[in-house]
């Protein structure tokens, strides 16, 4: 049984607001490895209209992550916003990623595999305890990656190496 799927052949058309609660069972069901505790509040409204569905996801909470430096869980706050439109045609596929299309016939939508997604995405590539954000900060500001000569210093180009002084002198 999904527990987020939404019988659409029985609405009306117009605006329903649906709210679901998601958890680690959330996680779990989706087989996610790198999300398996949270606590999130999604508002899934869903416009209707005759030849599309718009859904307008909200979901806020905190996830715990793995810290990728100490390895210690902390709370990583979670705050999306994002649309997706289905529209009604022959074959279910992926137009981009803020459309897709629906089977004419399709009866149930499932909002649990955009909602993971969406939080998915909302993951940062290096995840940092909040306690070494701080630090990470300050090491960008003093980080010098390239430095050059300054003008008030002058280039020894034109000294040669004695070397290479005495192979001239028996060219001559």
């Amino acid at each position: 049984m999904n527990l987020f799927g939404v019988n659409i052949l029985g609405l009306s058309l117009t605006v329903h607001q649906f709210d679901f609660e998601l958890d680690s069972g959330f996680f779990k069901q989706y087989g996610s490895e790198m999300i398996t505790e949270g606590k999130l509040k999604a508002t899934v409204s869903l416009d209707k209209h005759e030849t599309f569905i718009e859904t307008n996801f909200r979901i806020e909470g905190s996830i715990v992550l793995t810290c990728d430096r100490s390895l210690d869980e902390f709370d990583f706050p979670i705050n999306i916003n994002q649309k997706l439109m289905y529209k009604y045609g022959d074959e279910d596929k992926e137009i981009s990623e803020e459309v897709m299309m629906i089977h004419r016939d399709t009866a149930t939508l499932d909002l649990g595999q955009p909602m993971f997604e969406y939080i998915v995405l909302a993951v940062p590539i290096k995840k940092l305890h909040p306690r070494y954000n701080e630090e990470e900060d300050d090491n960008e500001e003093g980080k010098l990656i390239y430095s050059s000569a300054s003008k008030d210093e002058k280039s020894d180009e034109s000294a040669v190496d004695p070397r290479w002084e005495a192979l001239k002198k028996l060219k001559k």
